[in-house]
């Protein structure tokens, strides 16, 4: 187990973490980009697929004040170590925290935001997959939000999102890594 305290949107953020999840030593630089670039003080509500830990849902509970944010990963480990960092952040009001496989927790809802940093390494299967069914768990005005590493397929994941909503594009460029936004 560890401790990882990070500076986001000029808020001070406590994180526990564990071998066993994504980048449990440092939050890491894409995630960090993203989480600093959604435009959570302009939404109500919020998906974090693949929370992991809970850096983006935590980040967004705080940036939002009051709403509904709900984080989902499959990872039984990461799911009890975003249930803790939600009470170590003091966003239990807004948050929740539920374990299944991408959006087979919210079966049925739909959401203004859905933030990810998706598991590339993975495949481009699973990356497909949750861009392509995002619109039918956003809003009519949703959007859908993923950073990817820019020499890990990032144009690729673009052109994926293009194809998808019709149009998509690159929100912020950091650390060799790409924030895409694609409206719903």
């Amino acid at each position: 187990m560890g401790m990882i305290i990070a500076r986001i949107r000029g808020k001070e953020y406590r994180f526990l973490t564990a071998p066993g999840v994504f980048s449990w030593r440092r939050v890491d630089k894409g995630t960090h980009l993203l989480a600093e670039t959604a435009p959570f003080d302009r939404v109500e509500s919020v998906m974090d697929l693949g929370c992991g830990y809970g850096v983006l849902g935590i980040v967004a509970a705080r940036e939002m004040g009051e709403g509904r944010v709900v984080m989902t990963d499959i990872n039984p480990r990461a799911v009890w170590l975003a249930r803790k960092n939600v009470e170590l952040n003091g966003v239990e009001d807004v948050v929740e925290v539920r374990r299944g496989d991408l959006y087979e927790p919210v079966e049925g809802e739909s959401f203004d935001l859905i933030v990810s940093n998706p598991p590339v390494r993975e495949g481009l299967e699973i990356v497909s997959k949750i861009i392509e069914e995002a619109p039918g768990h956003l809003e009519d005005d949703g959007e859908l939000w993923l950073v990817v590493r820019r020499k890990m397929g990032a144009e690729r994941v673009l052109k994926l999102m293009e194809e998808t909503f019709g149009s998509a594009e690159v929100a912020a460029r950091g650390a060799g890594y790409w924030v895409l936004r694609a409206p719903g």
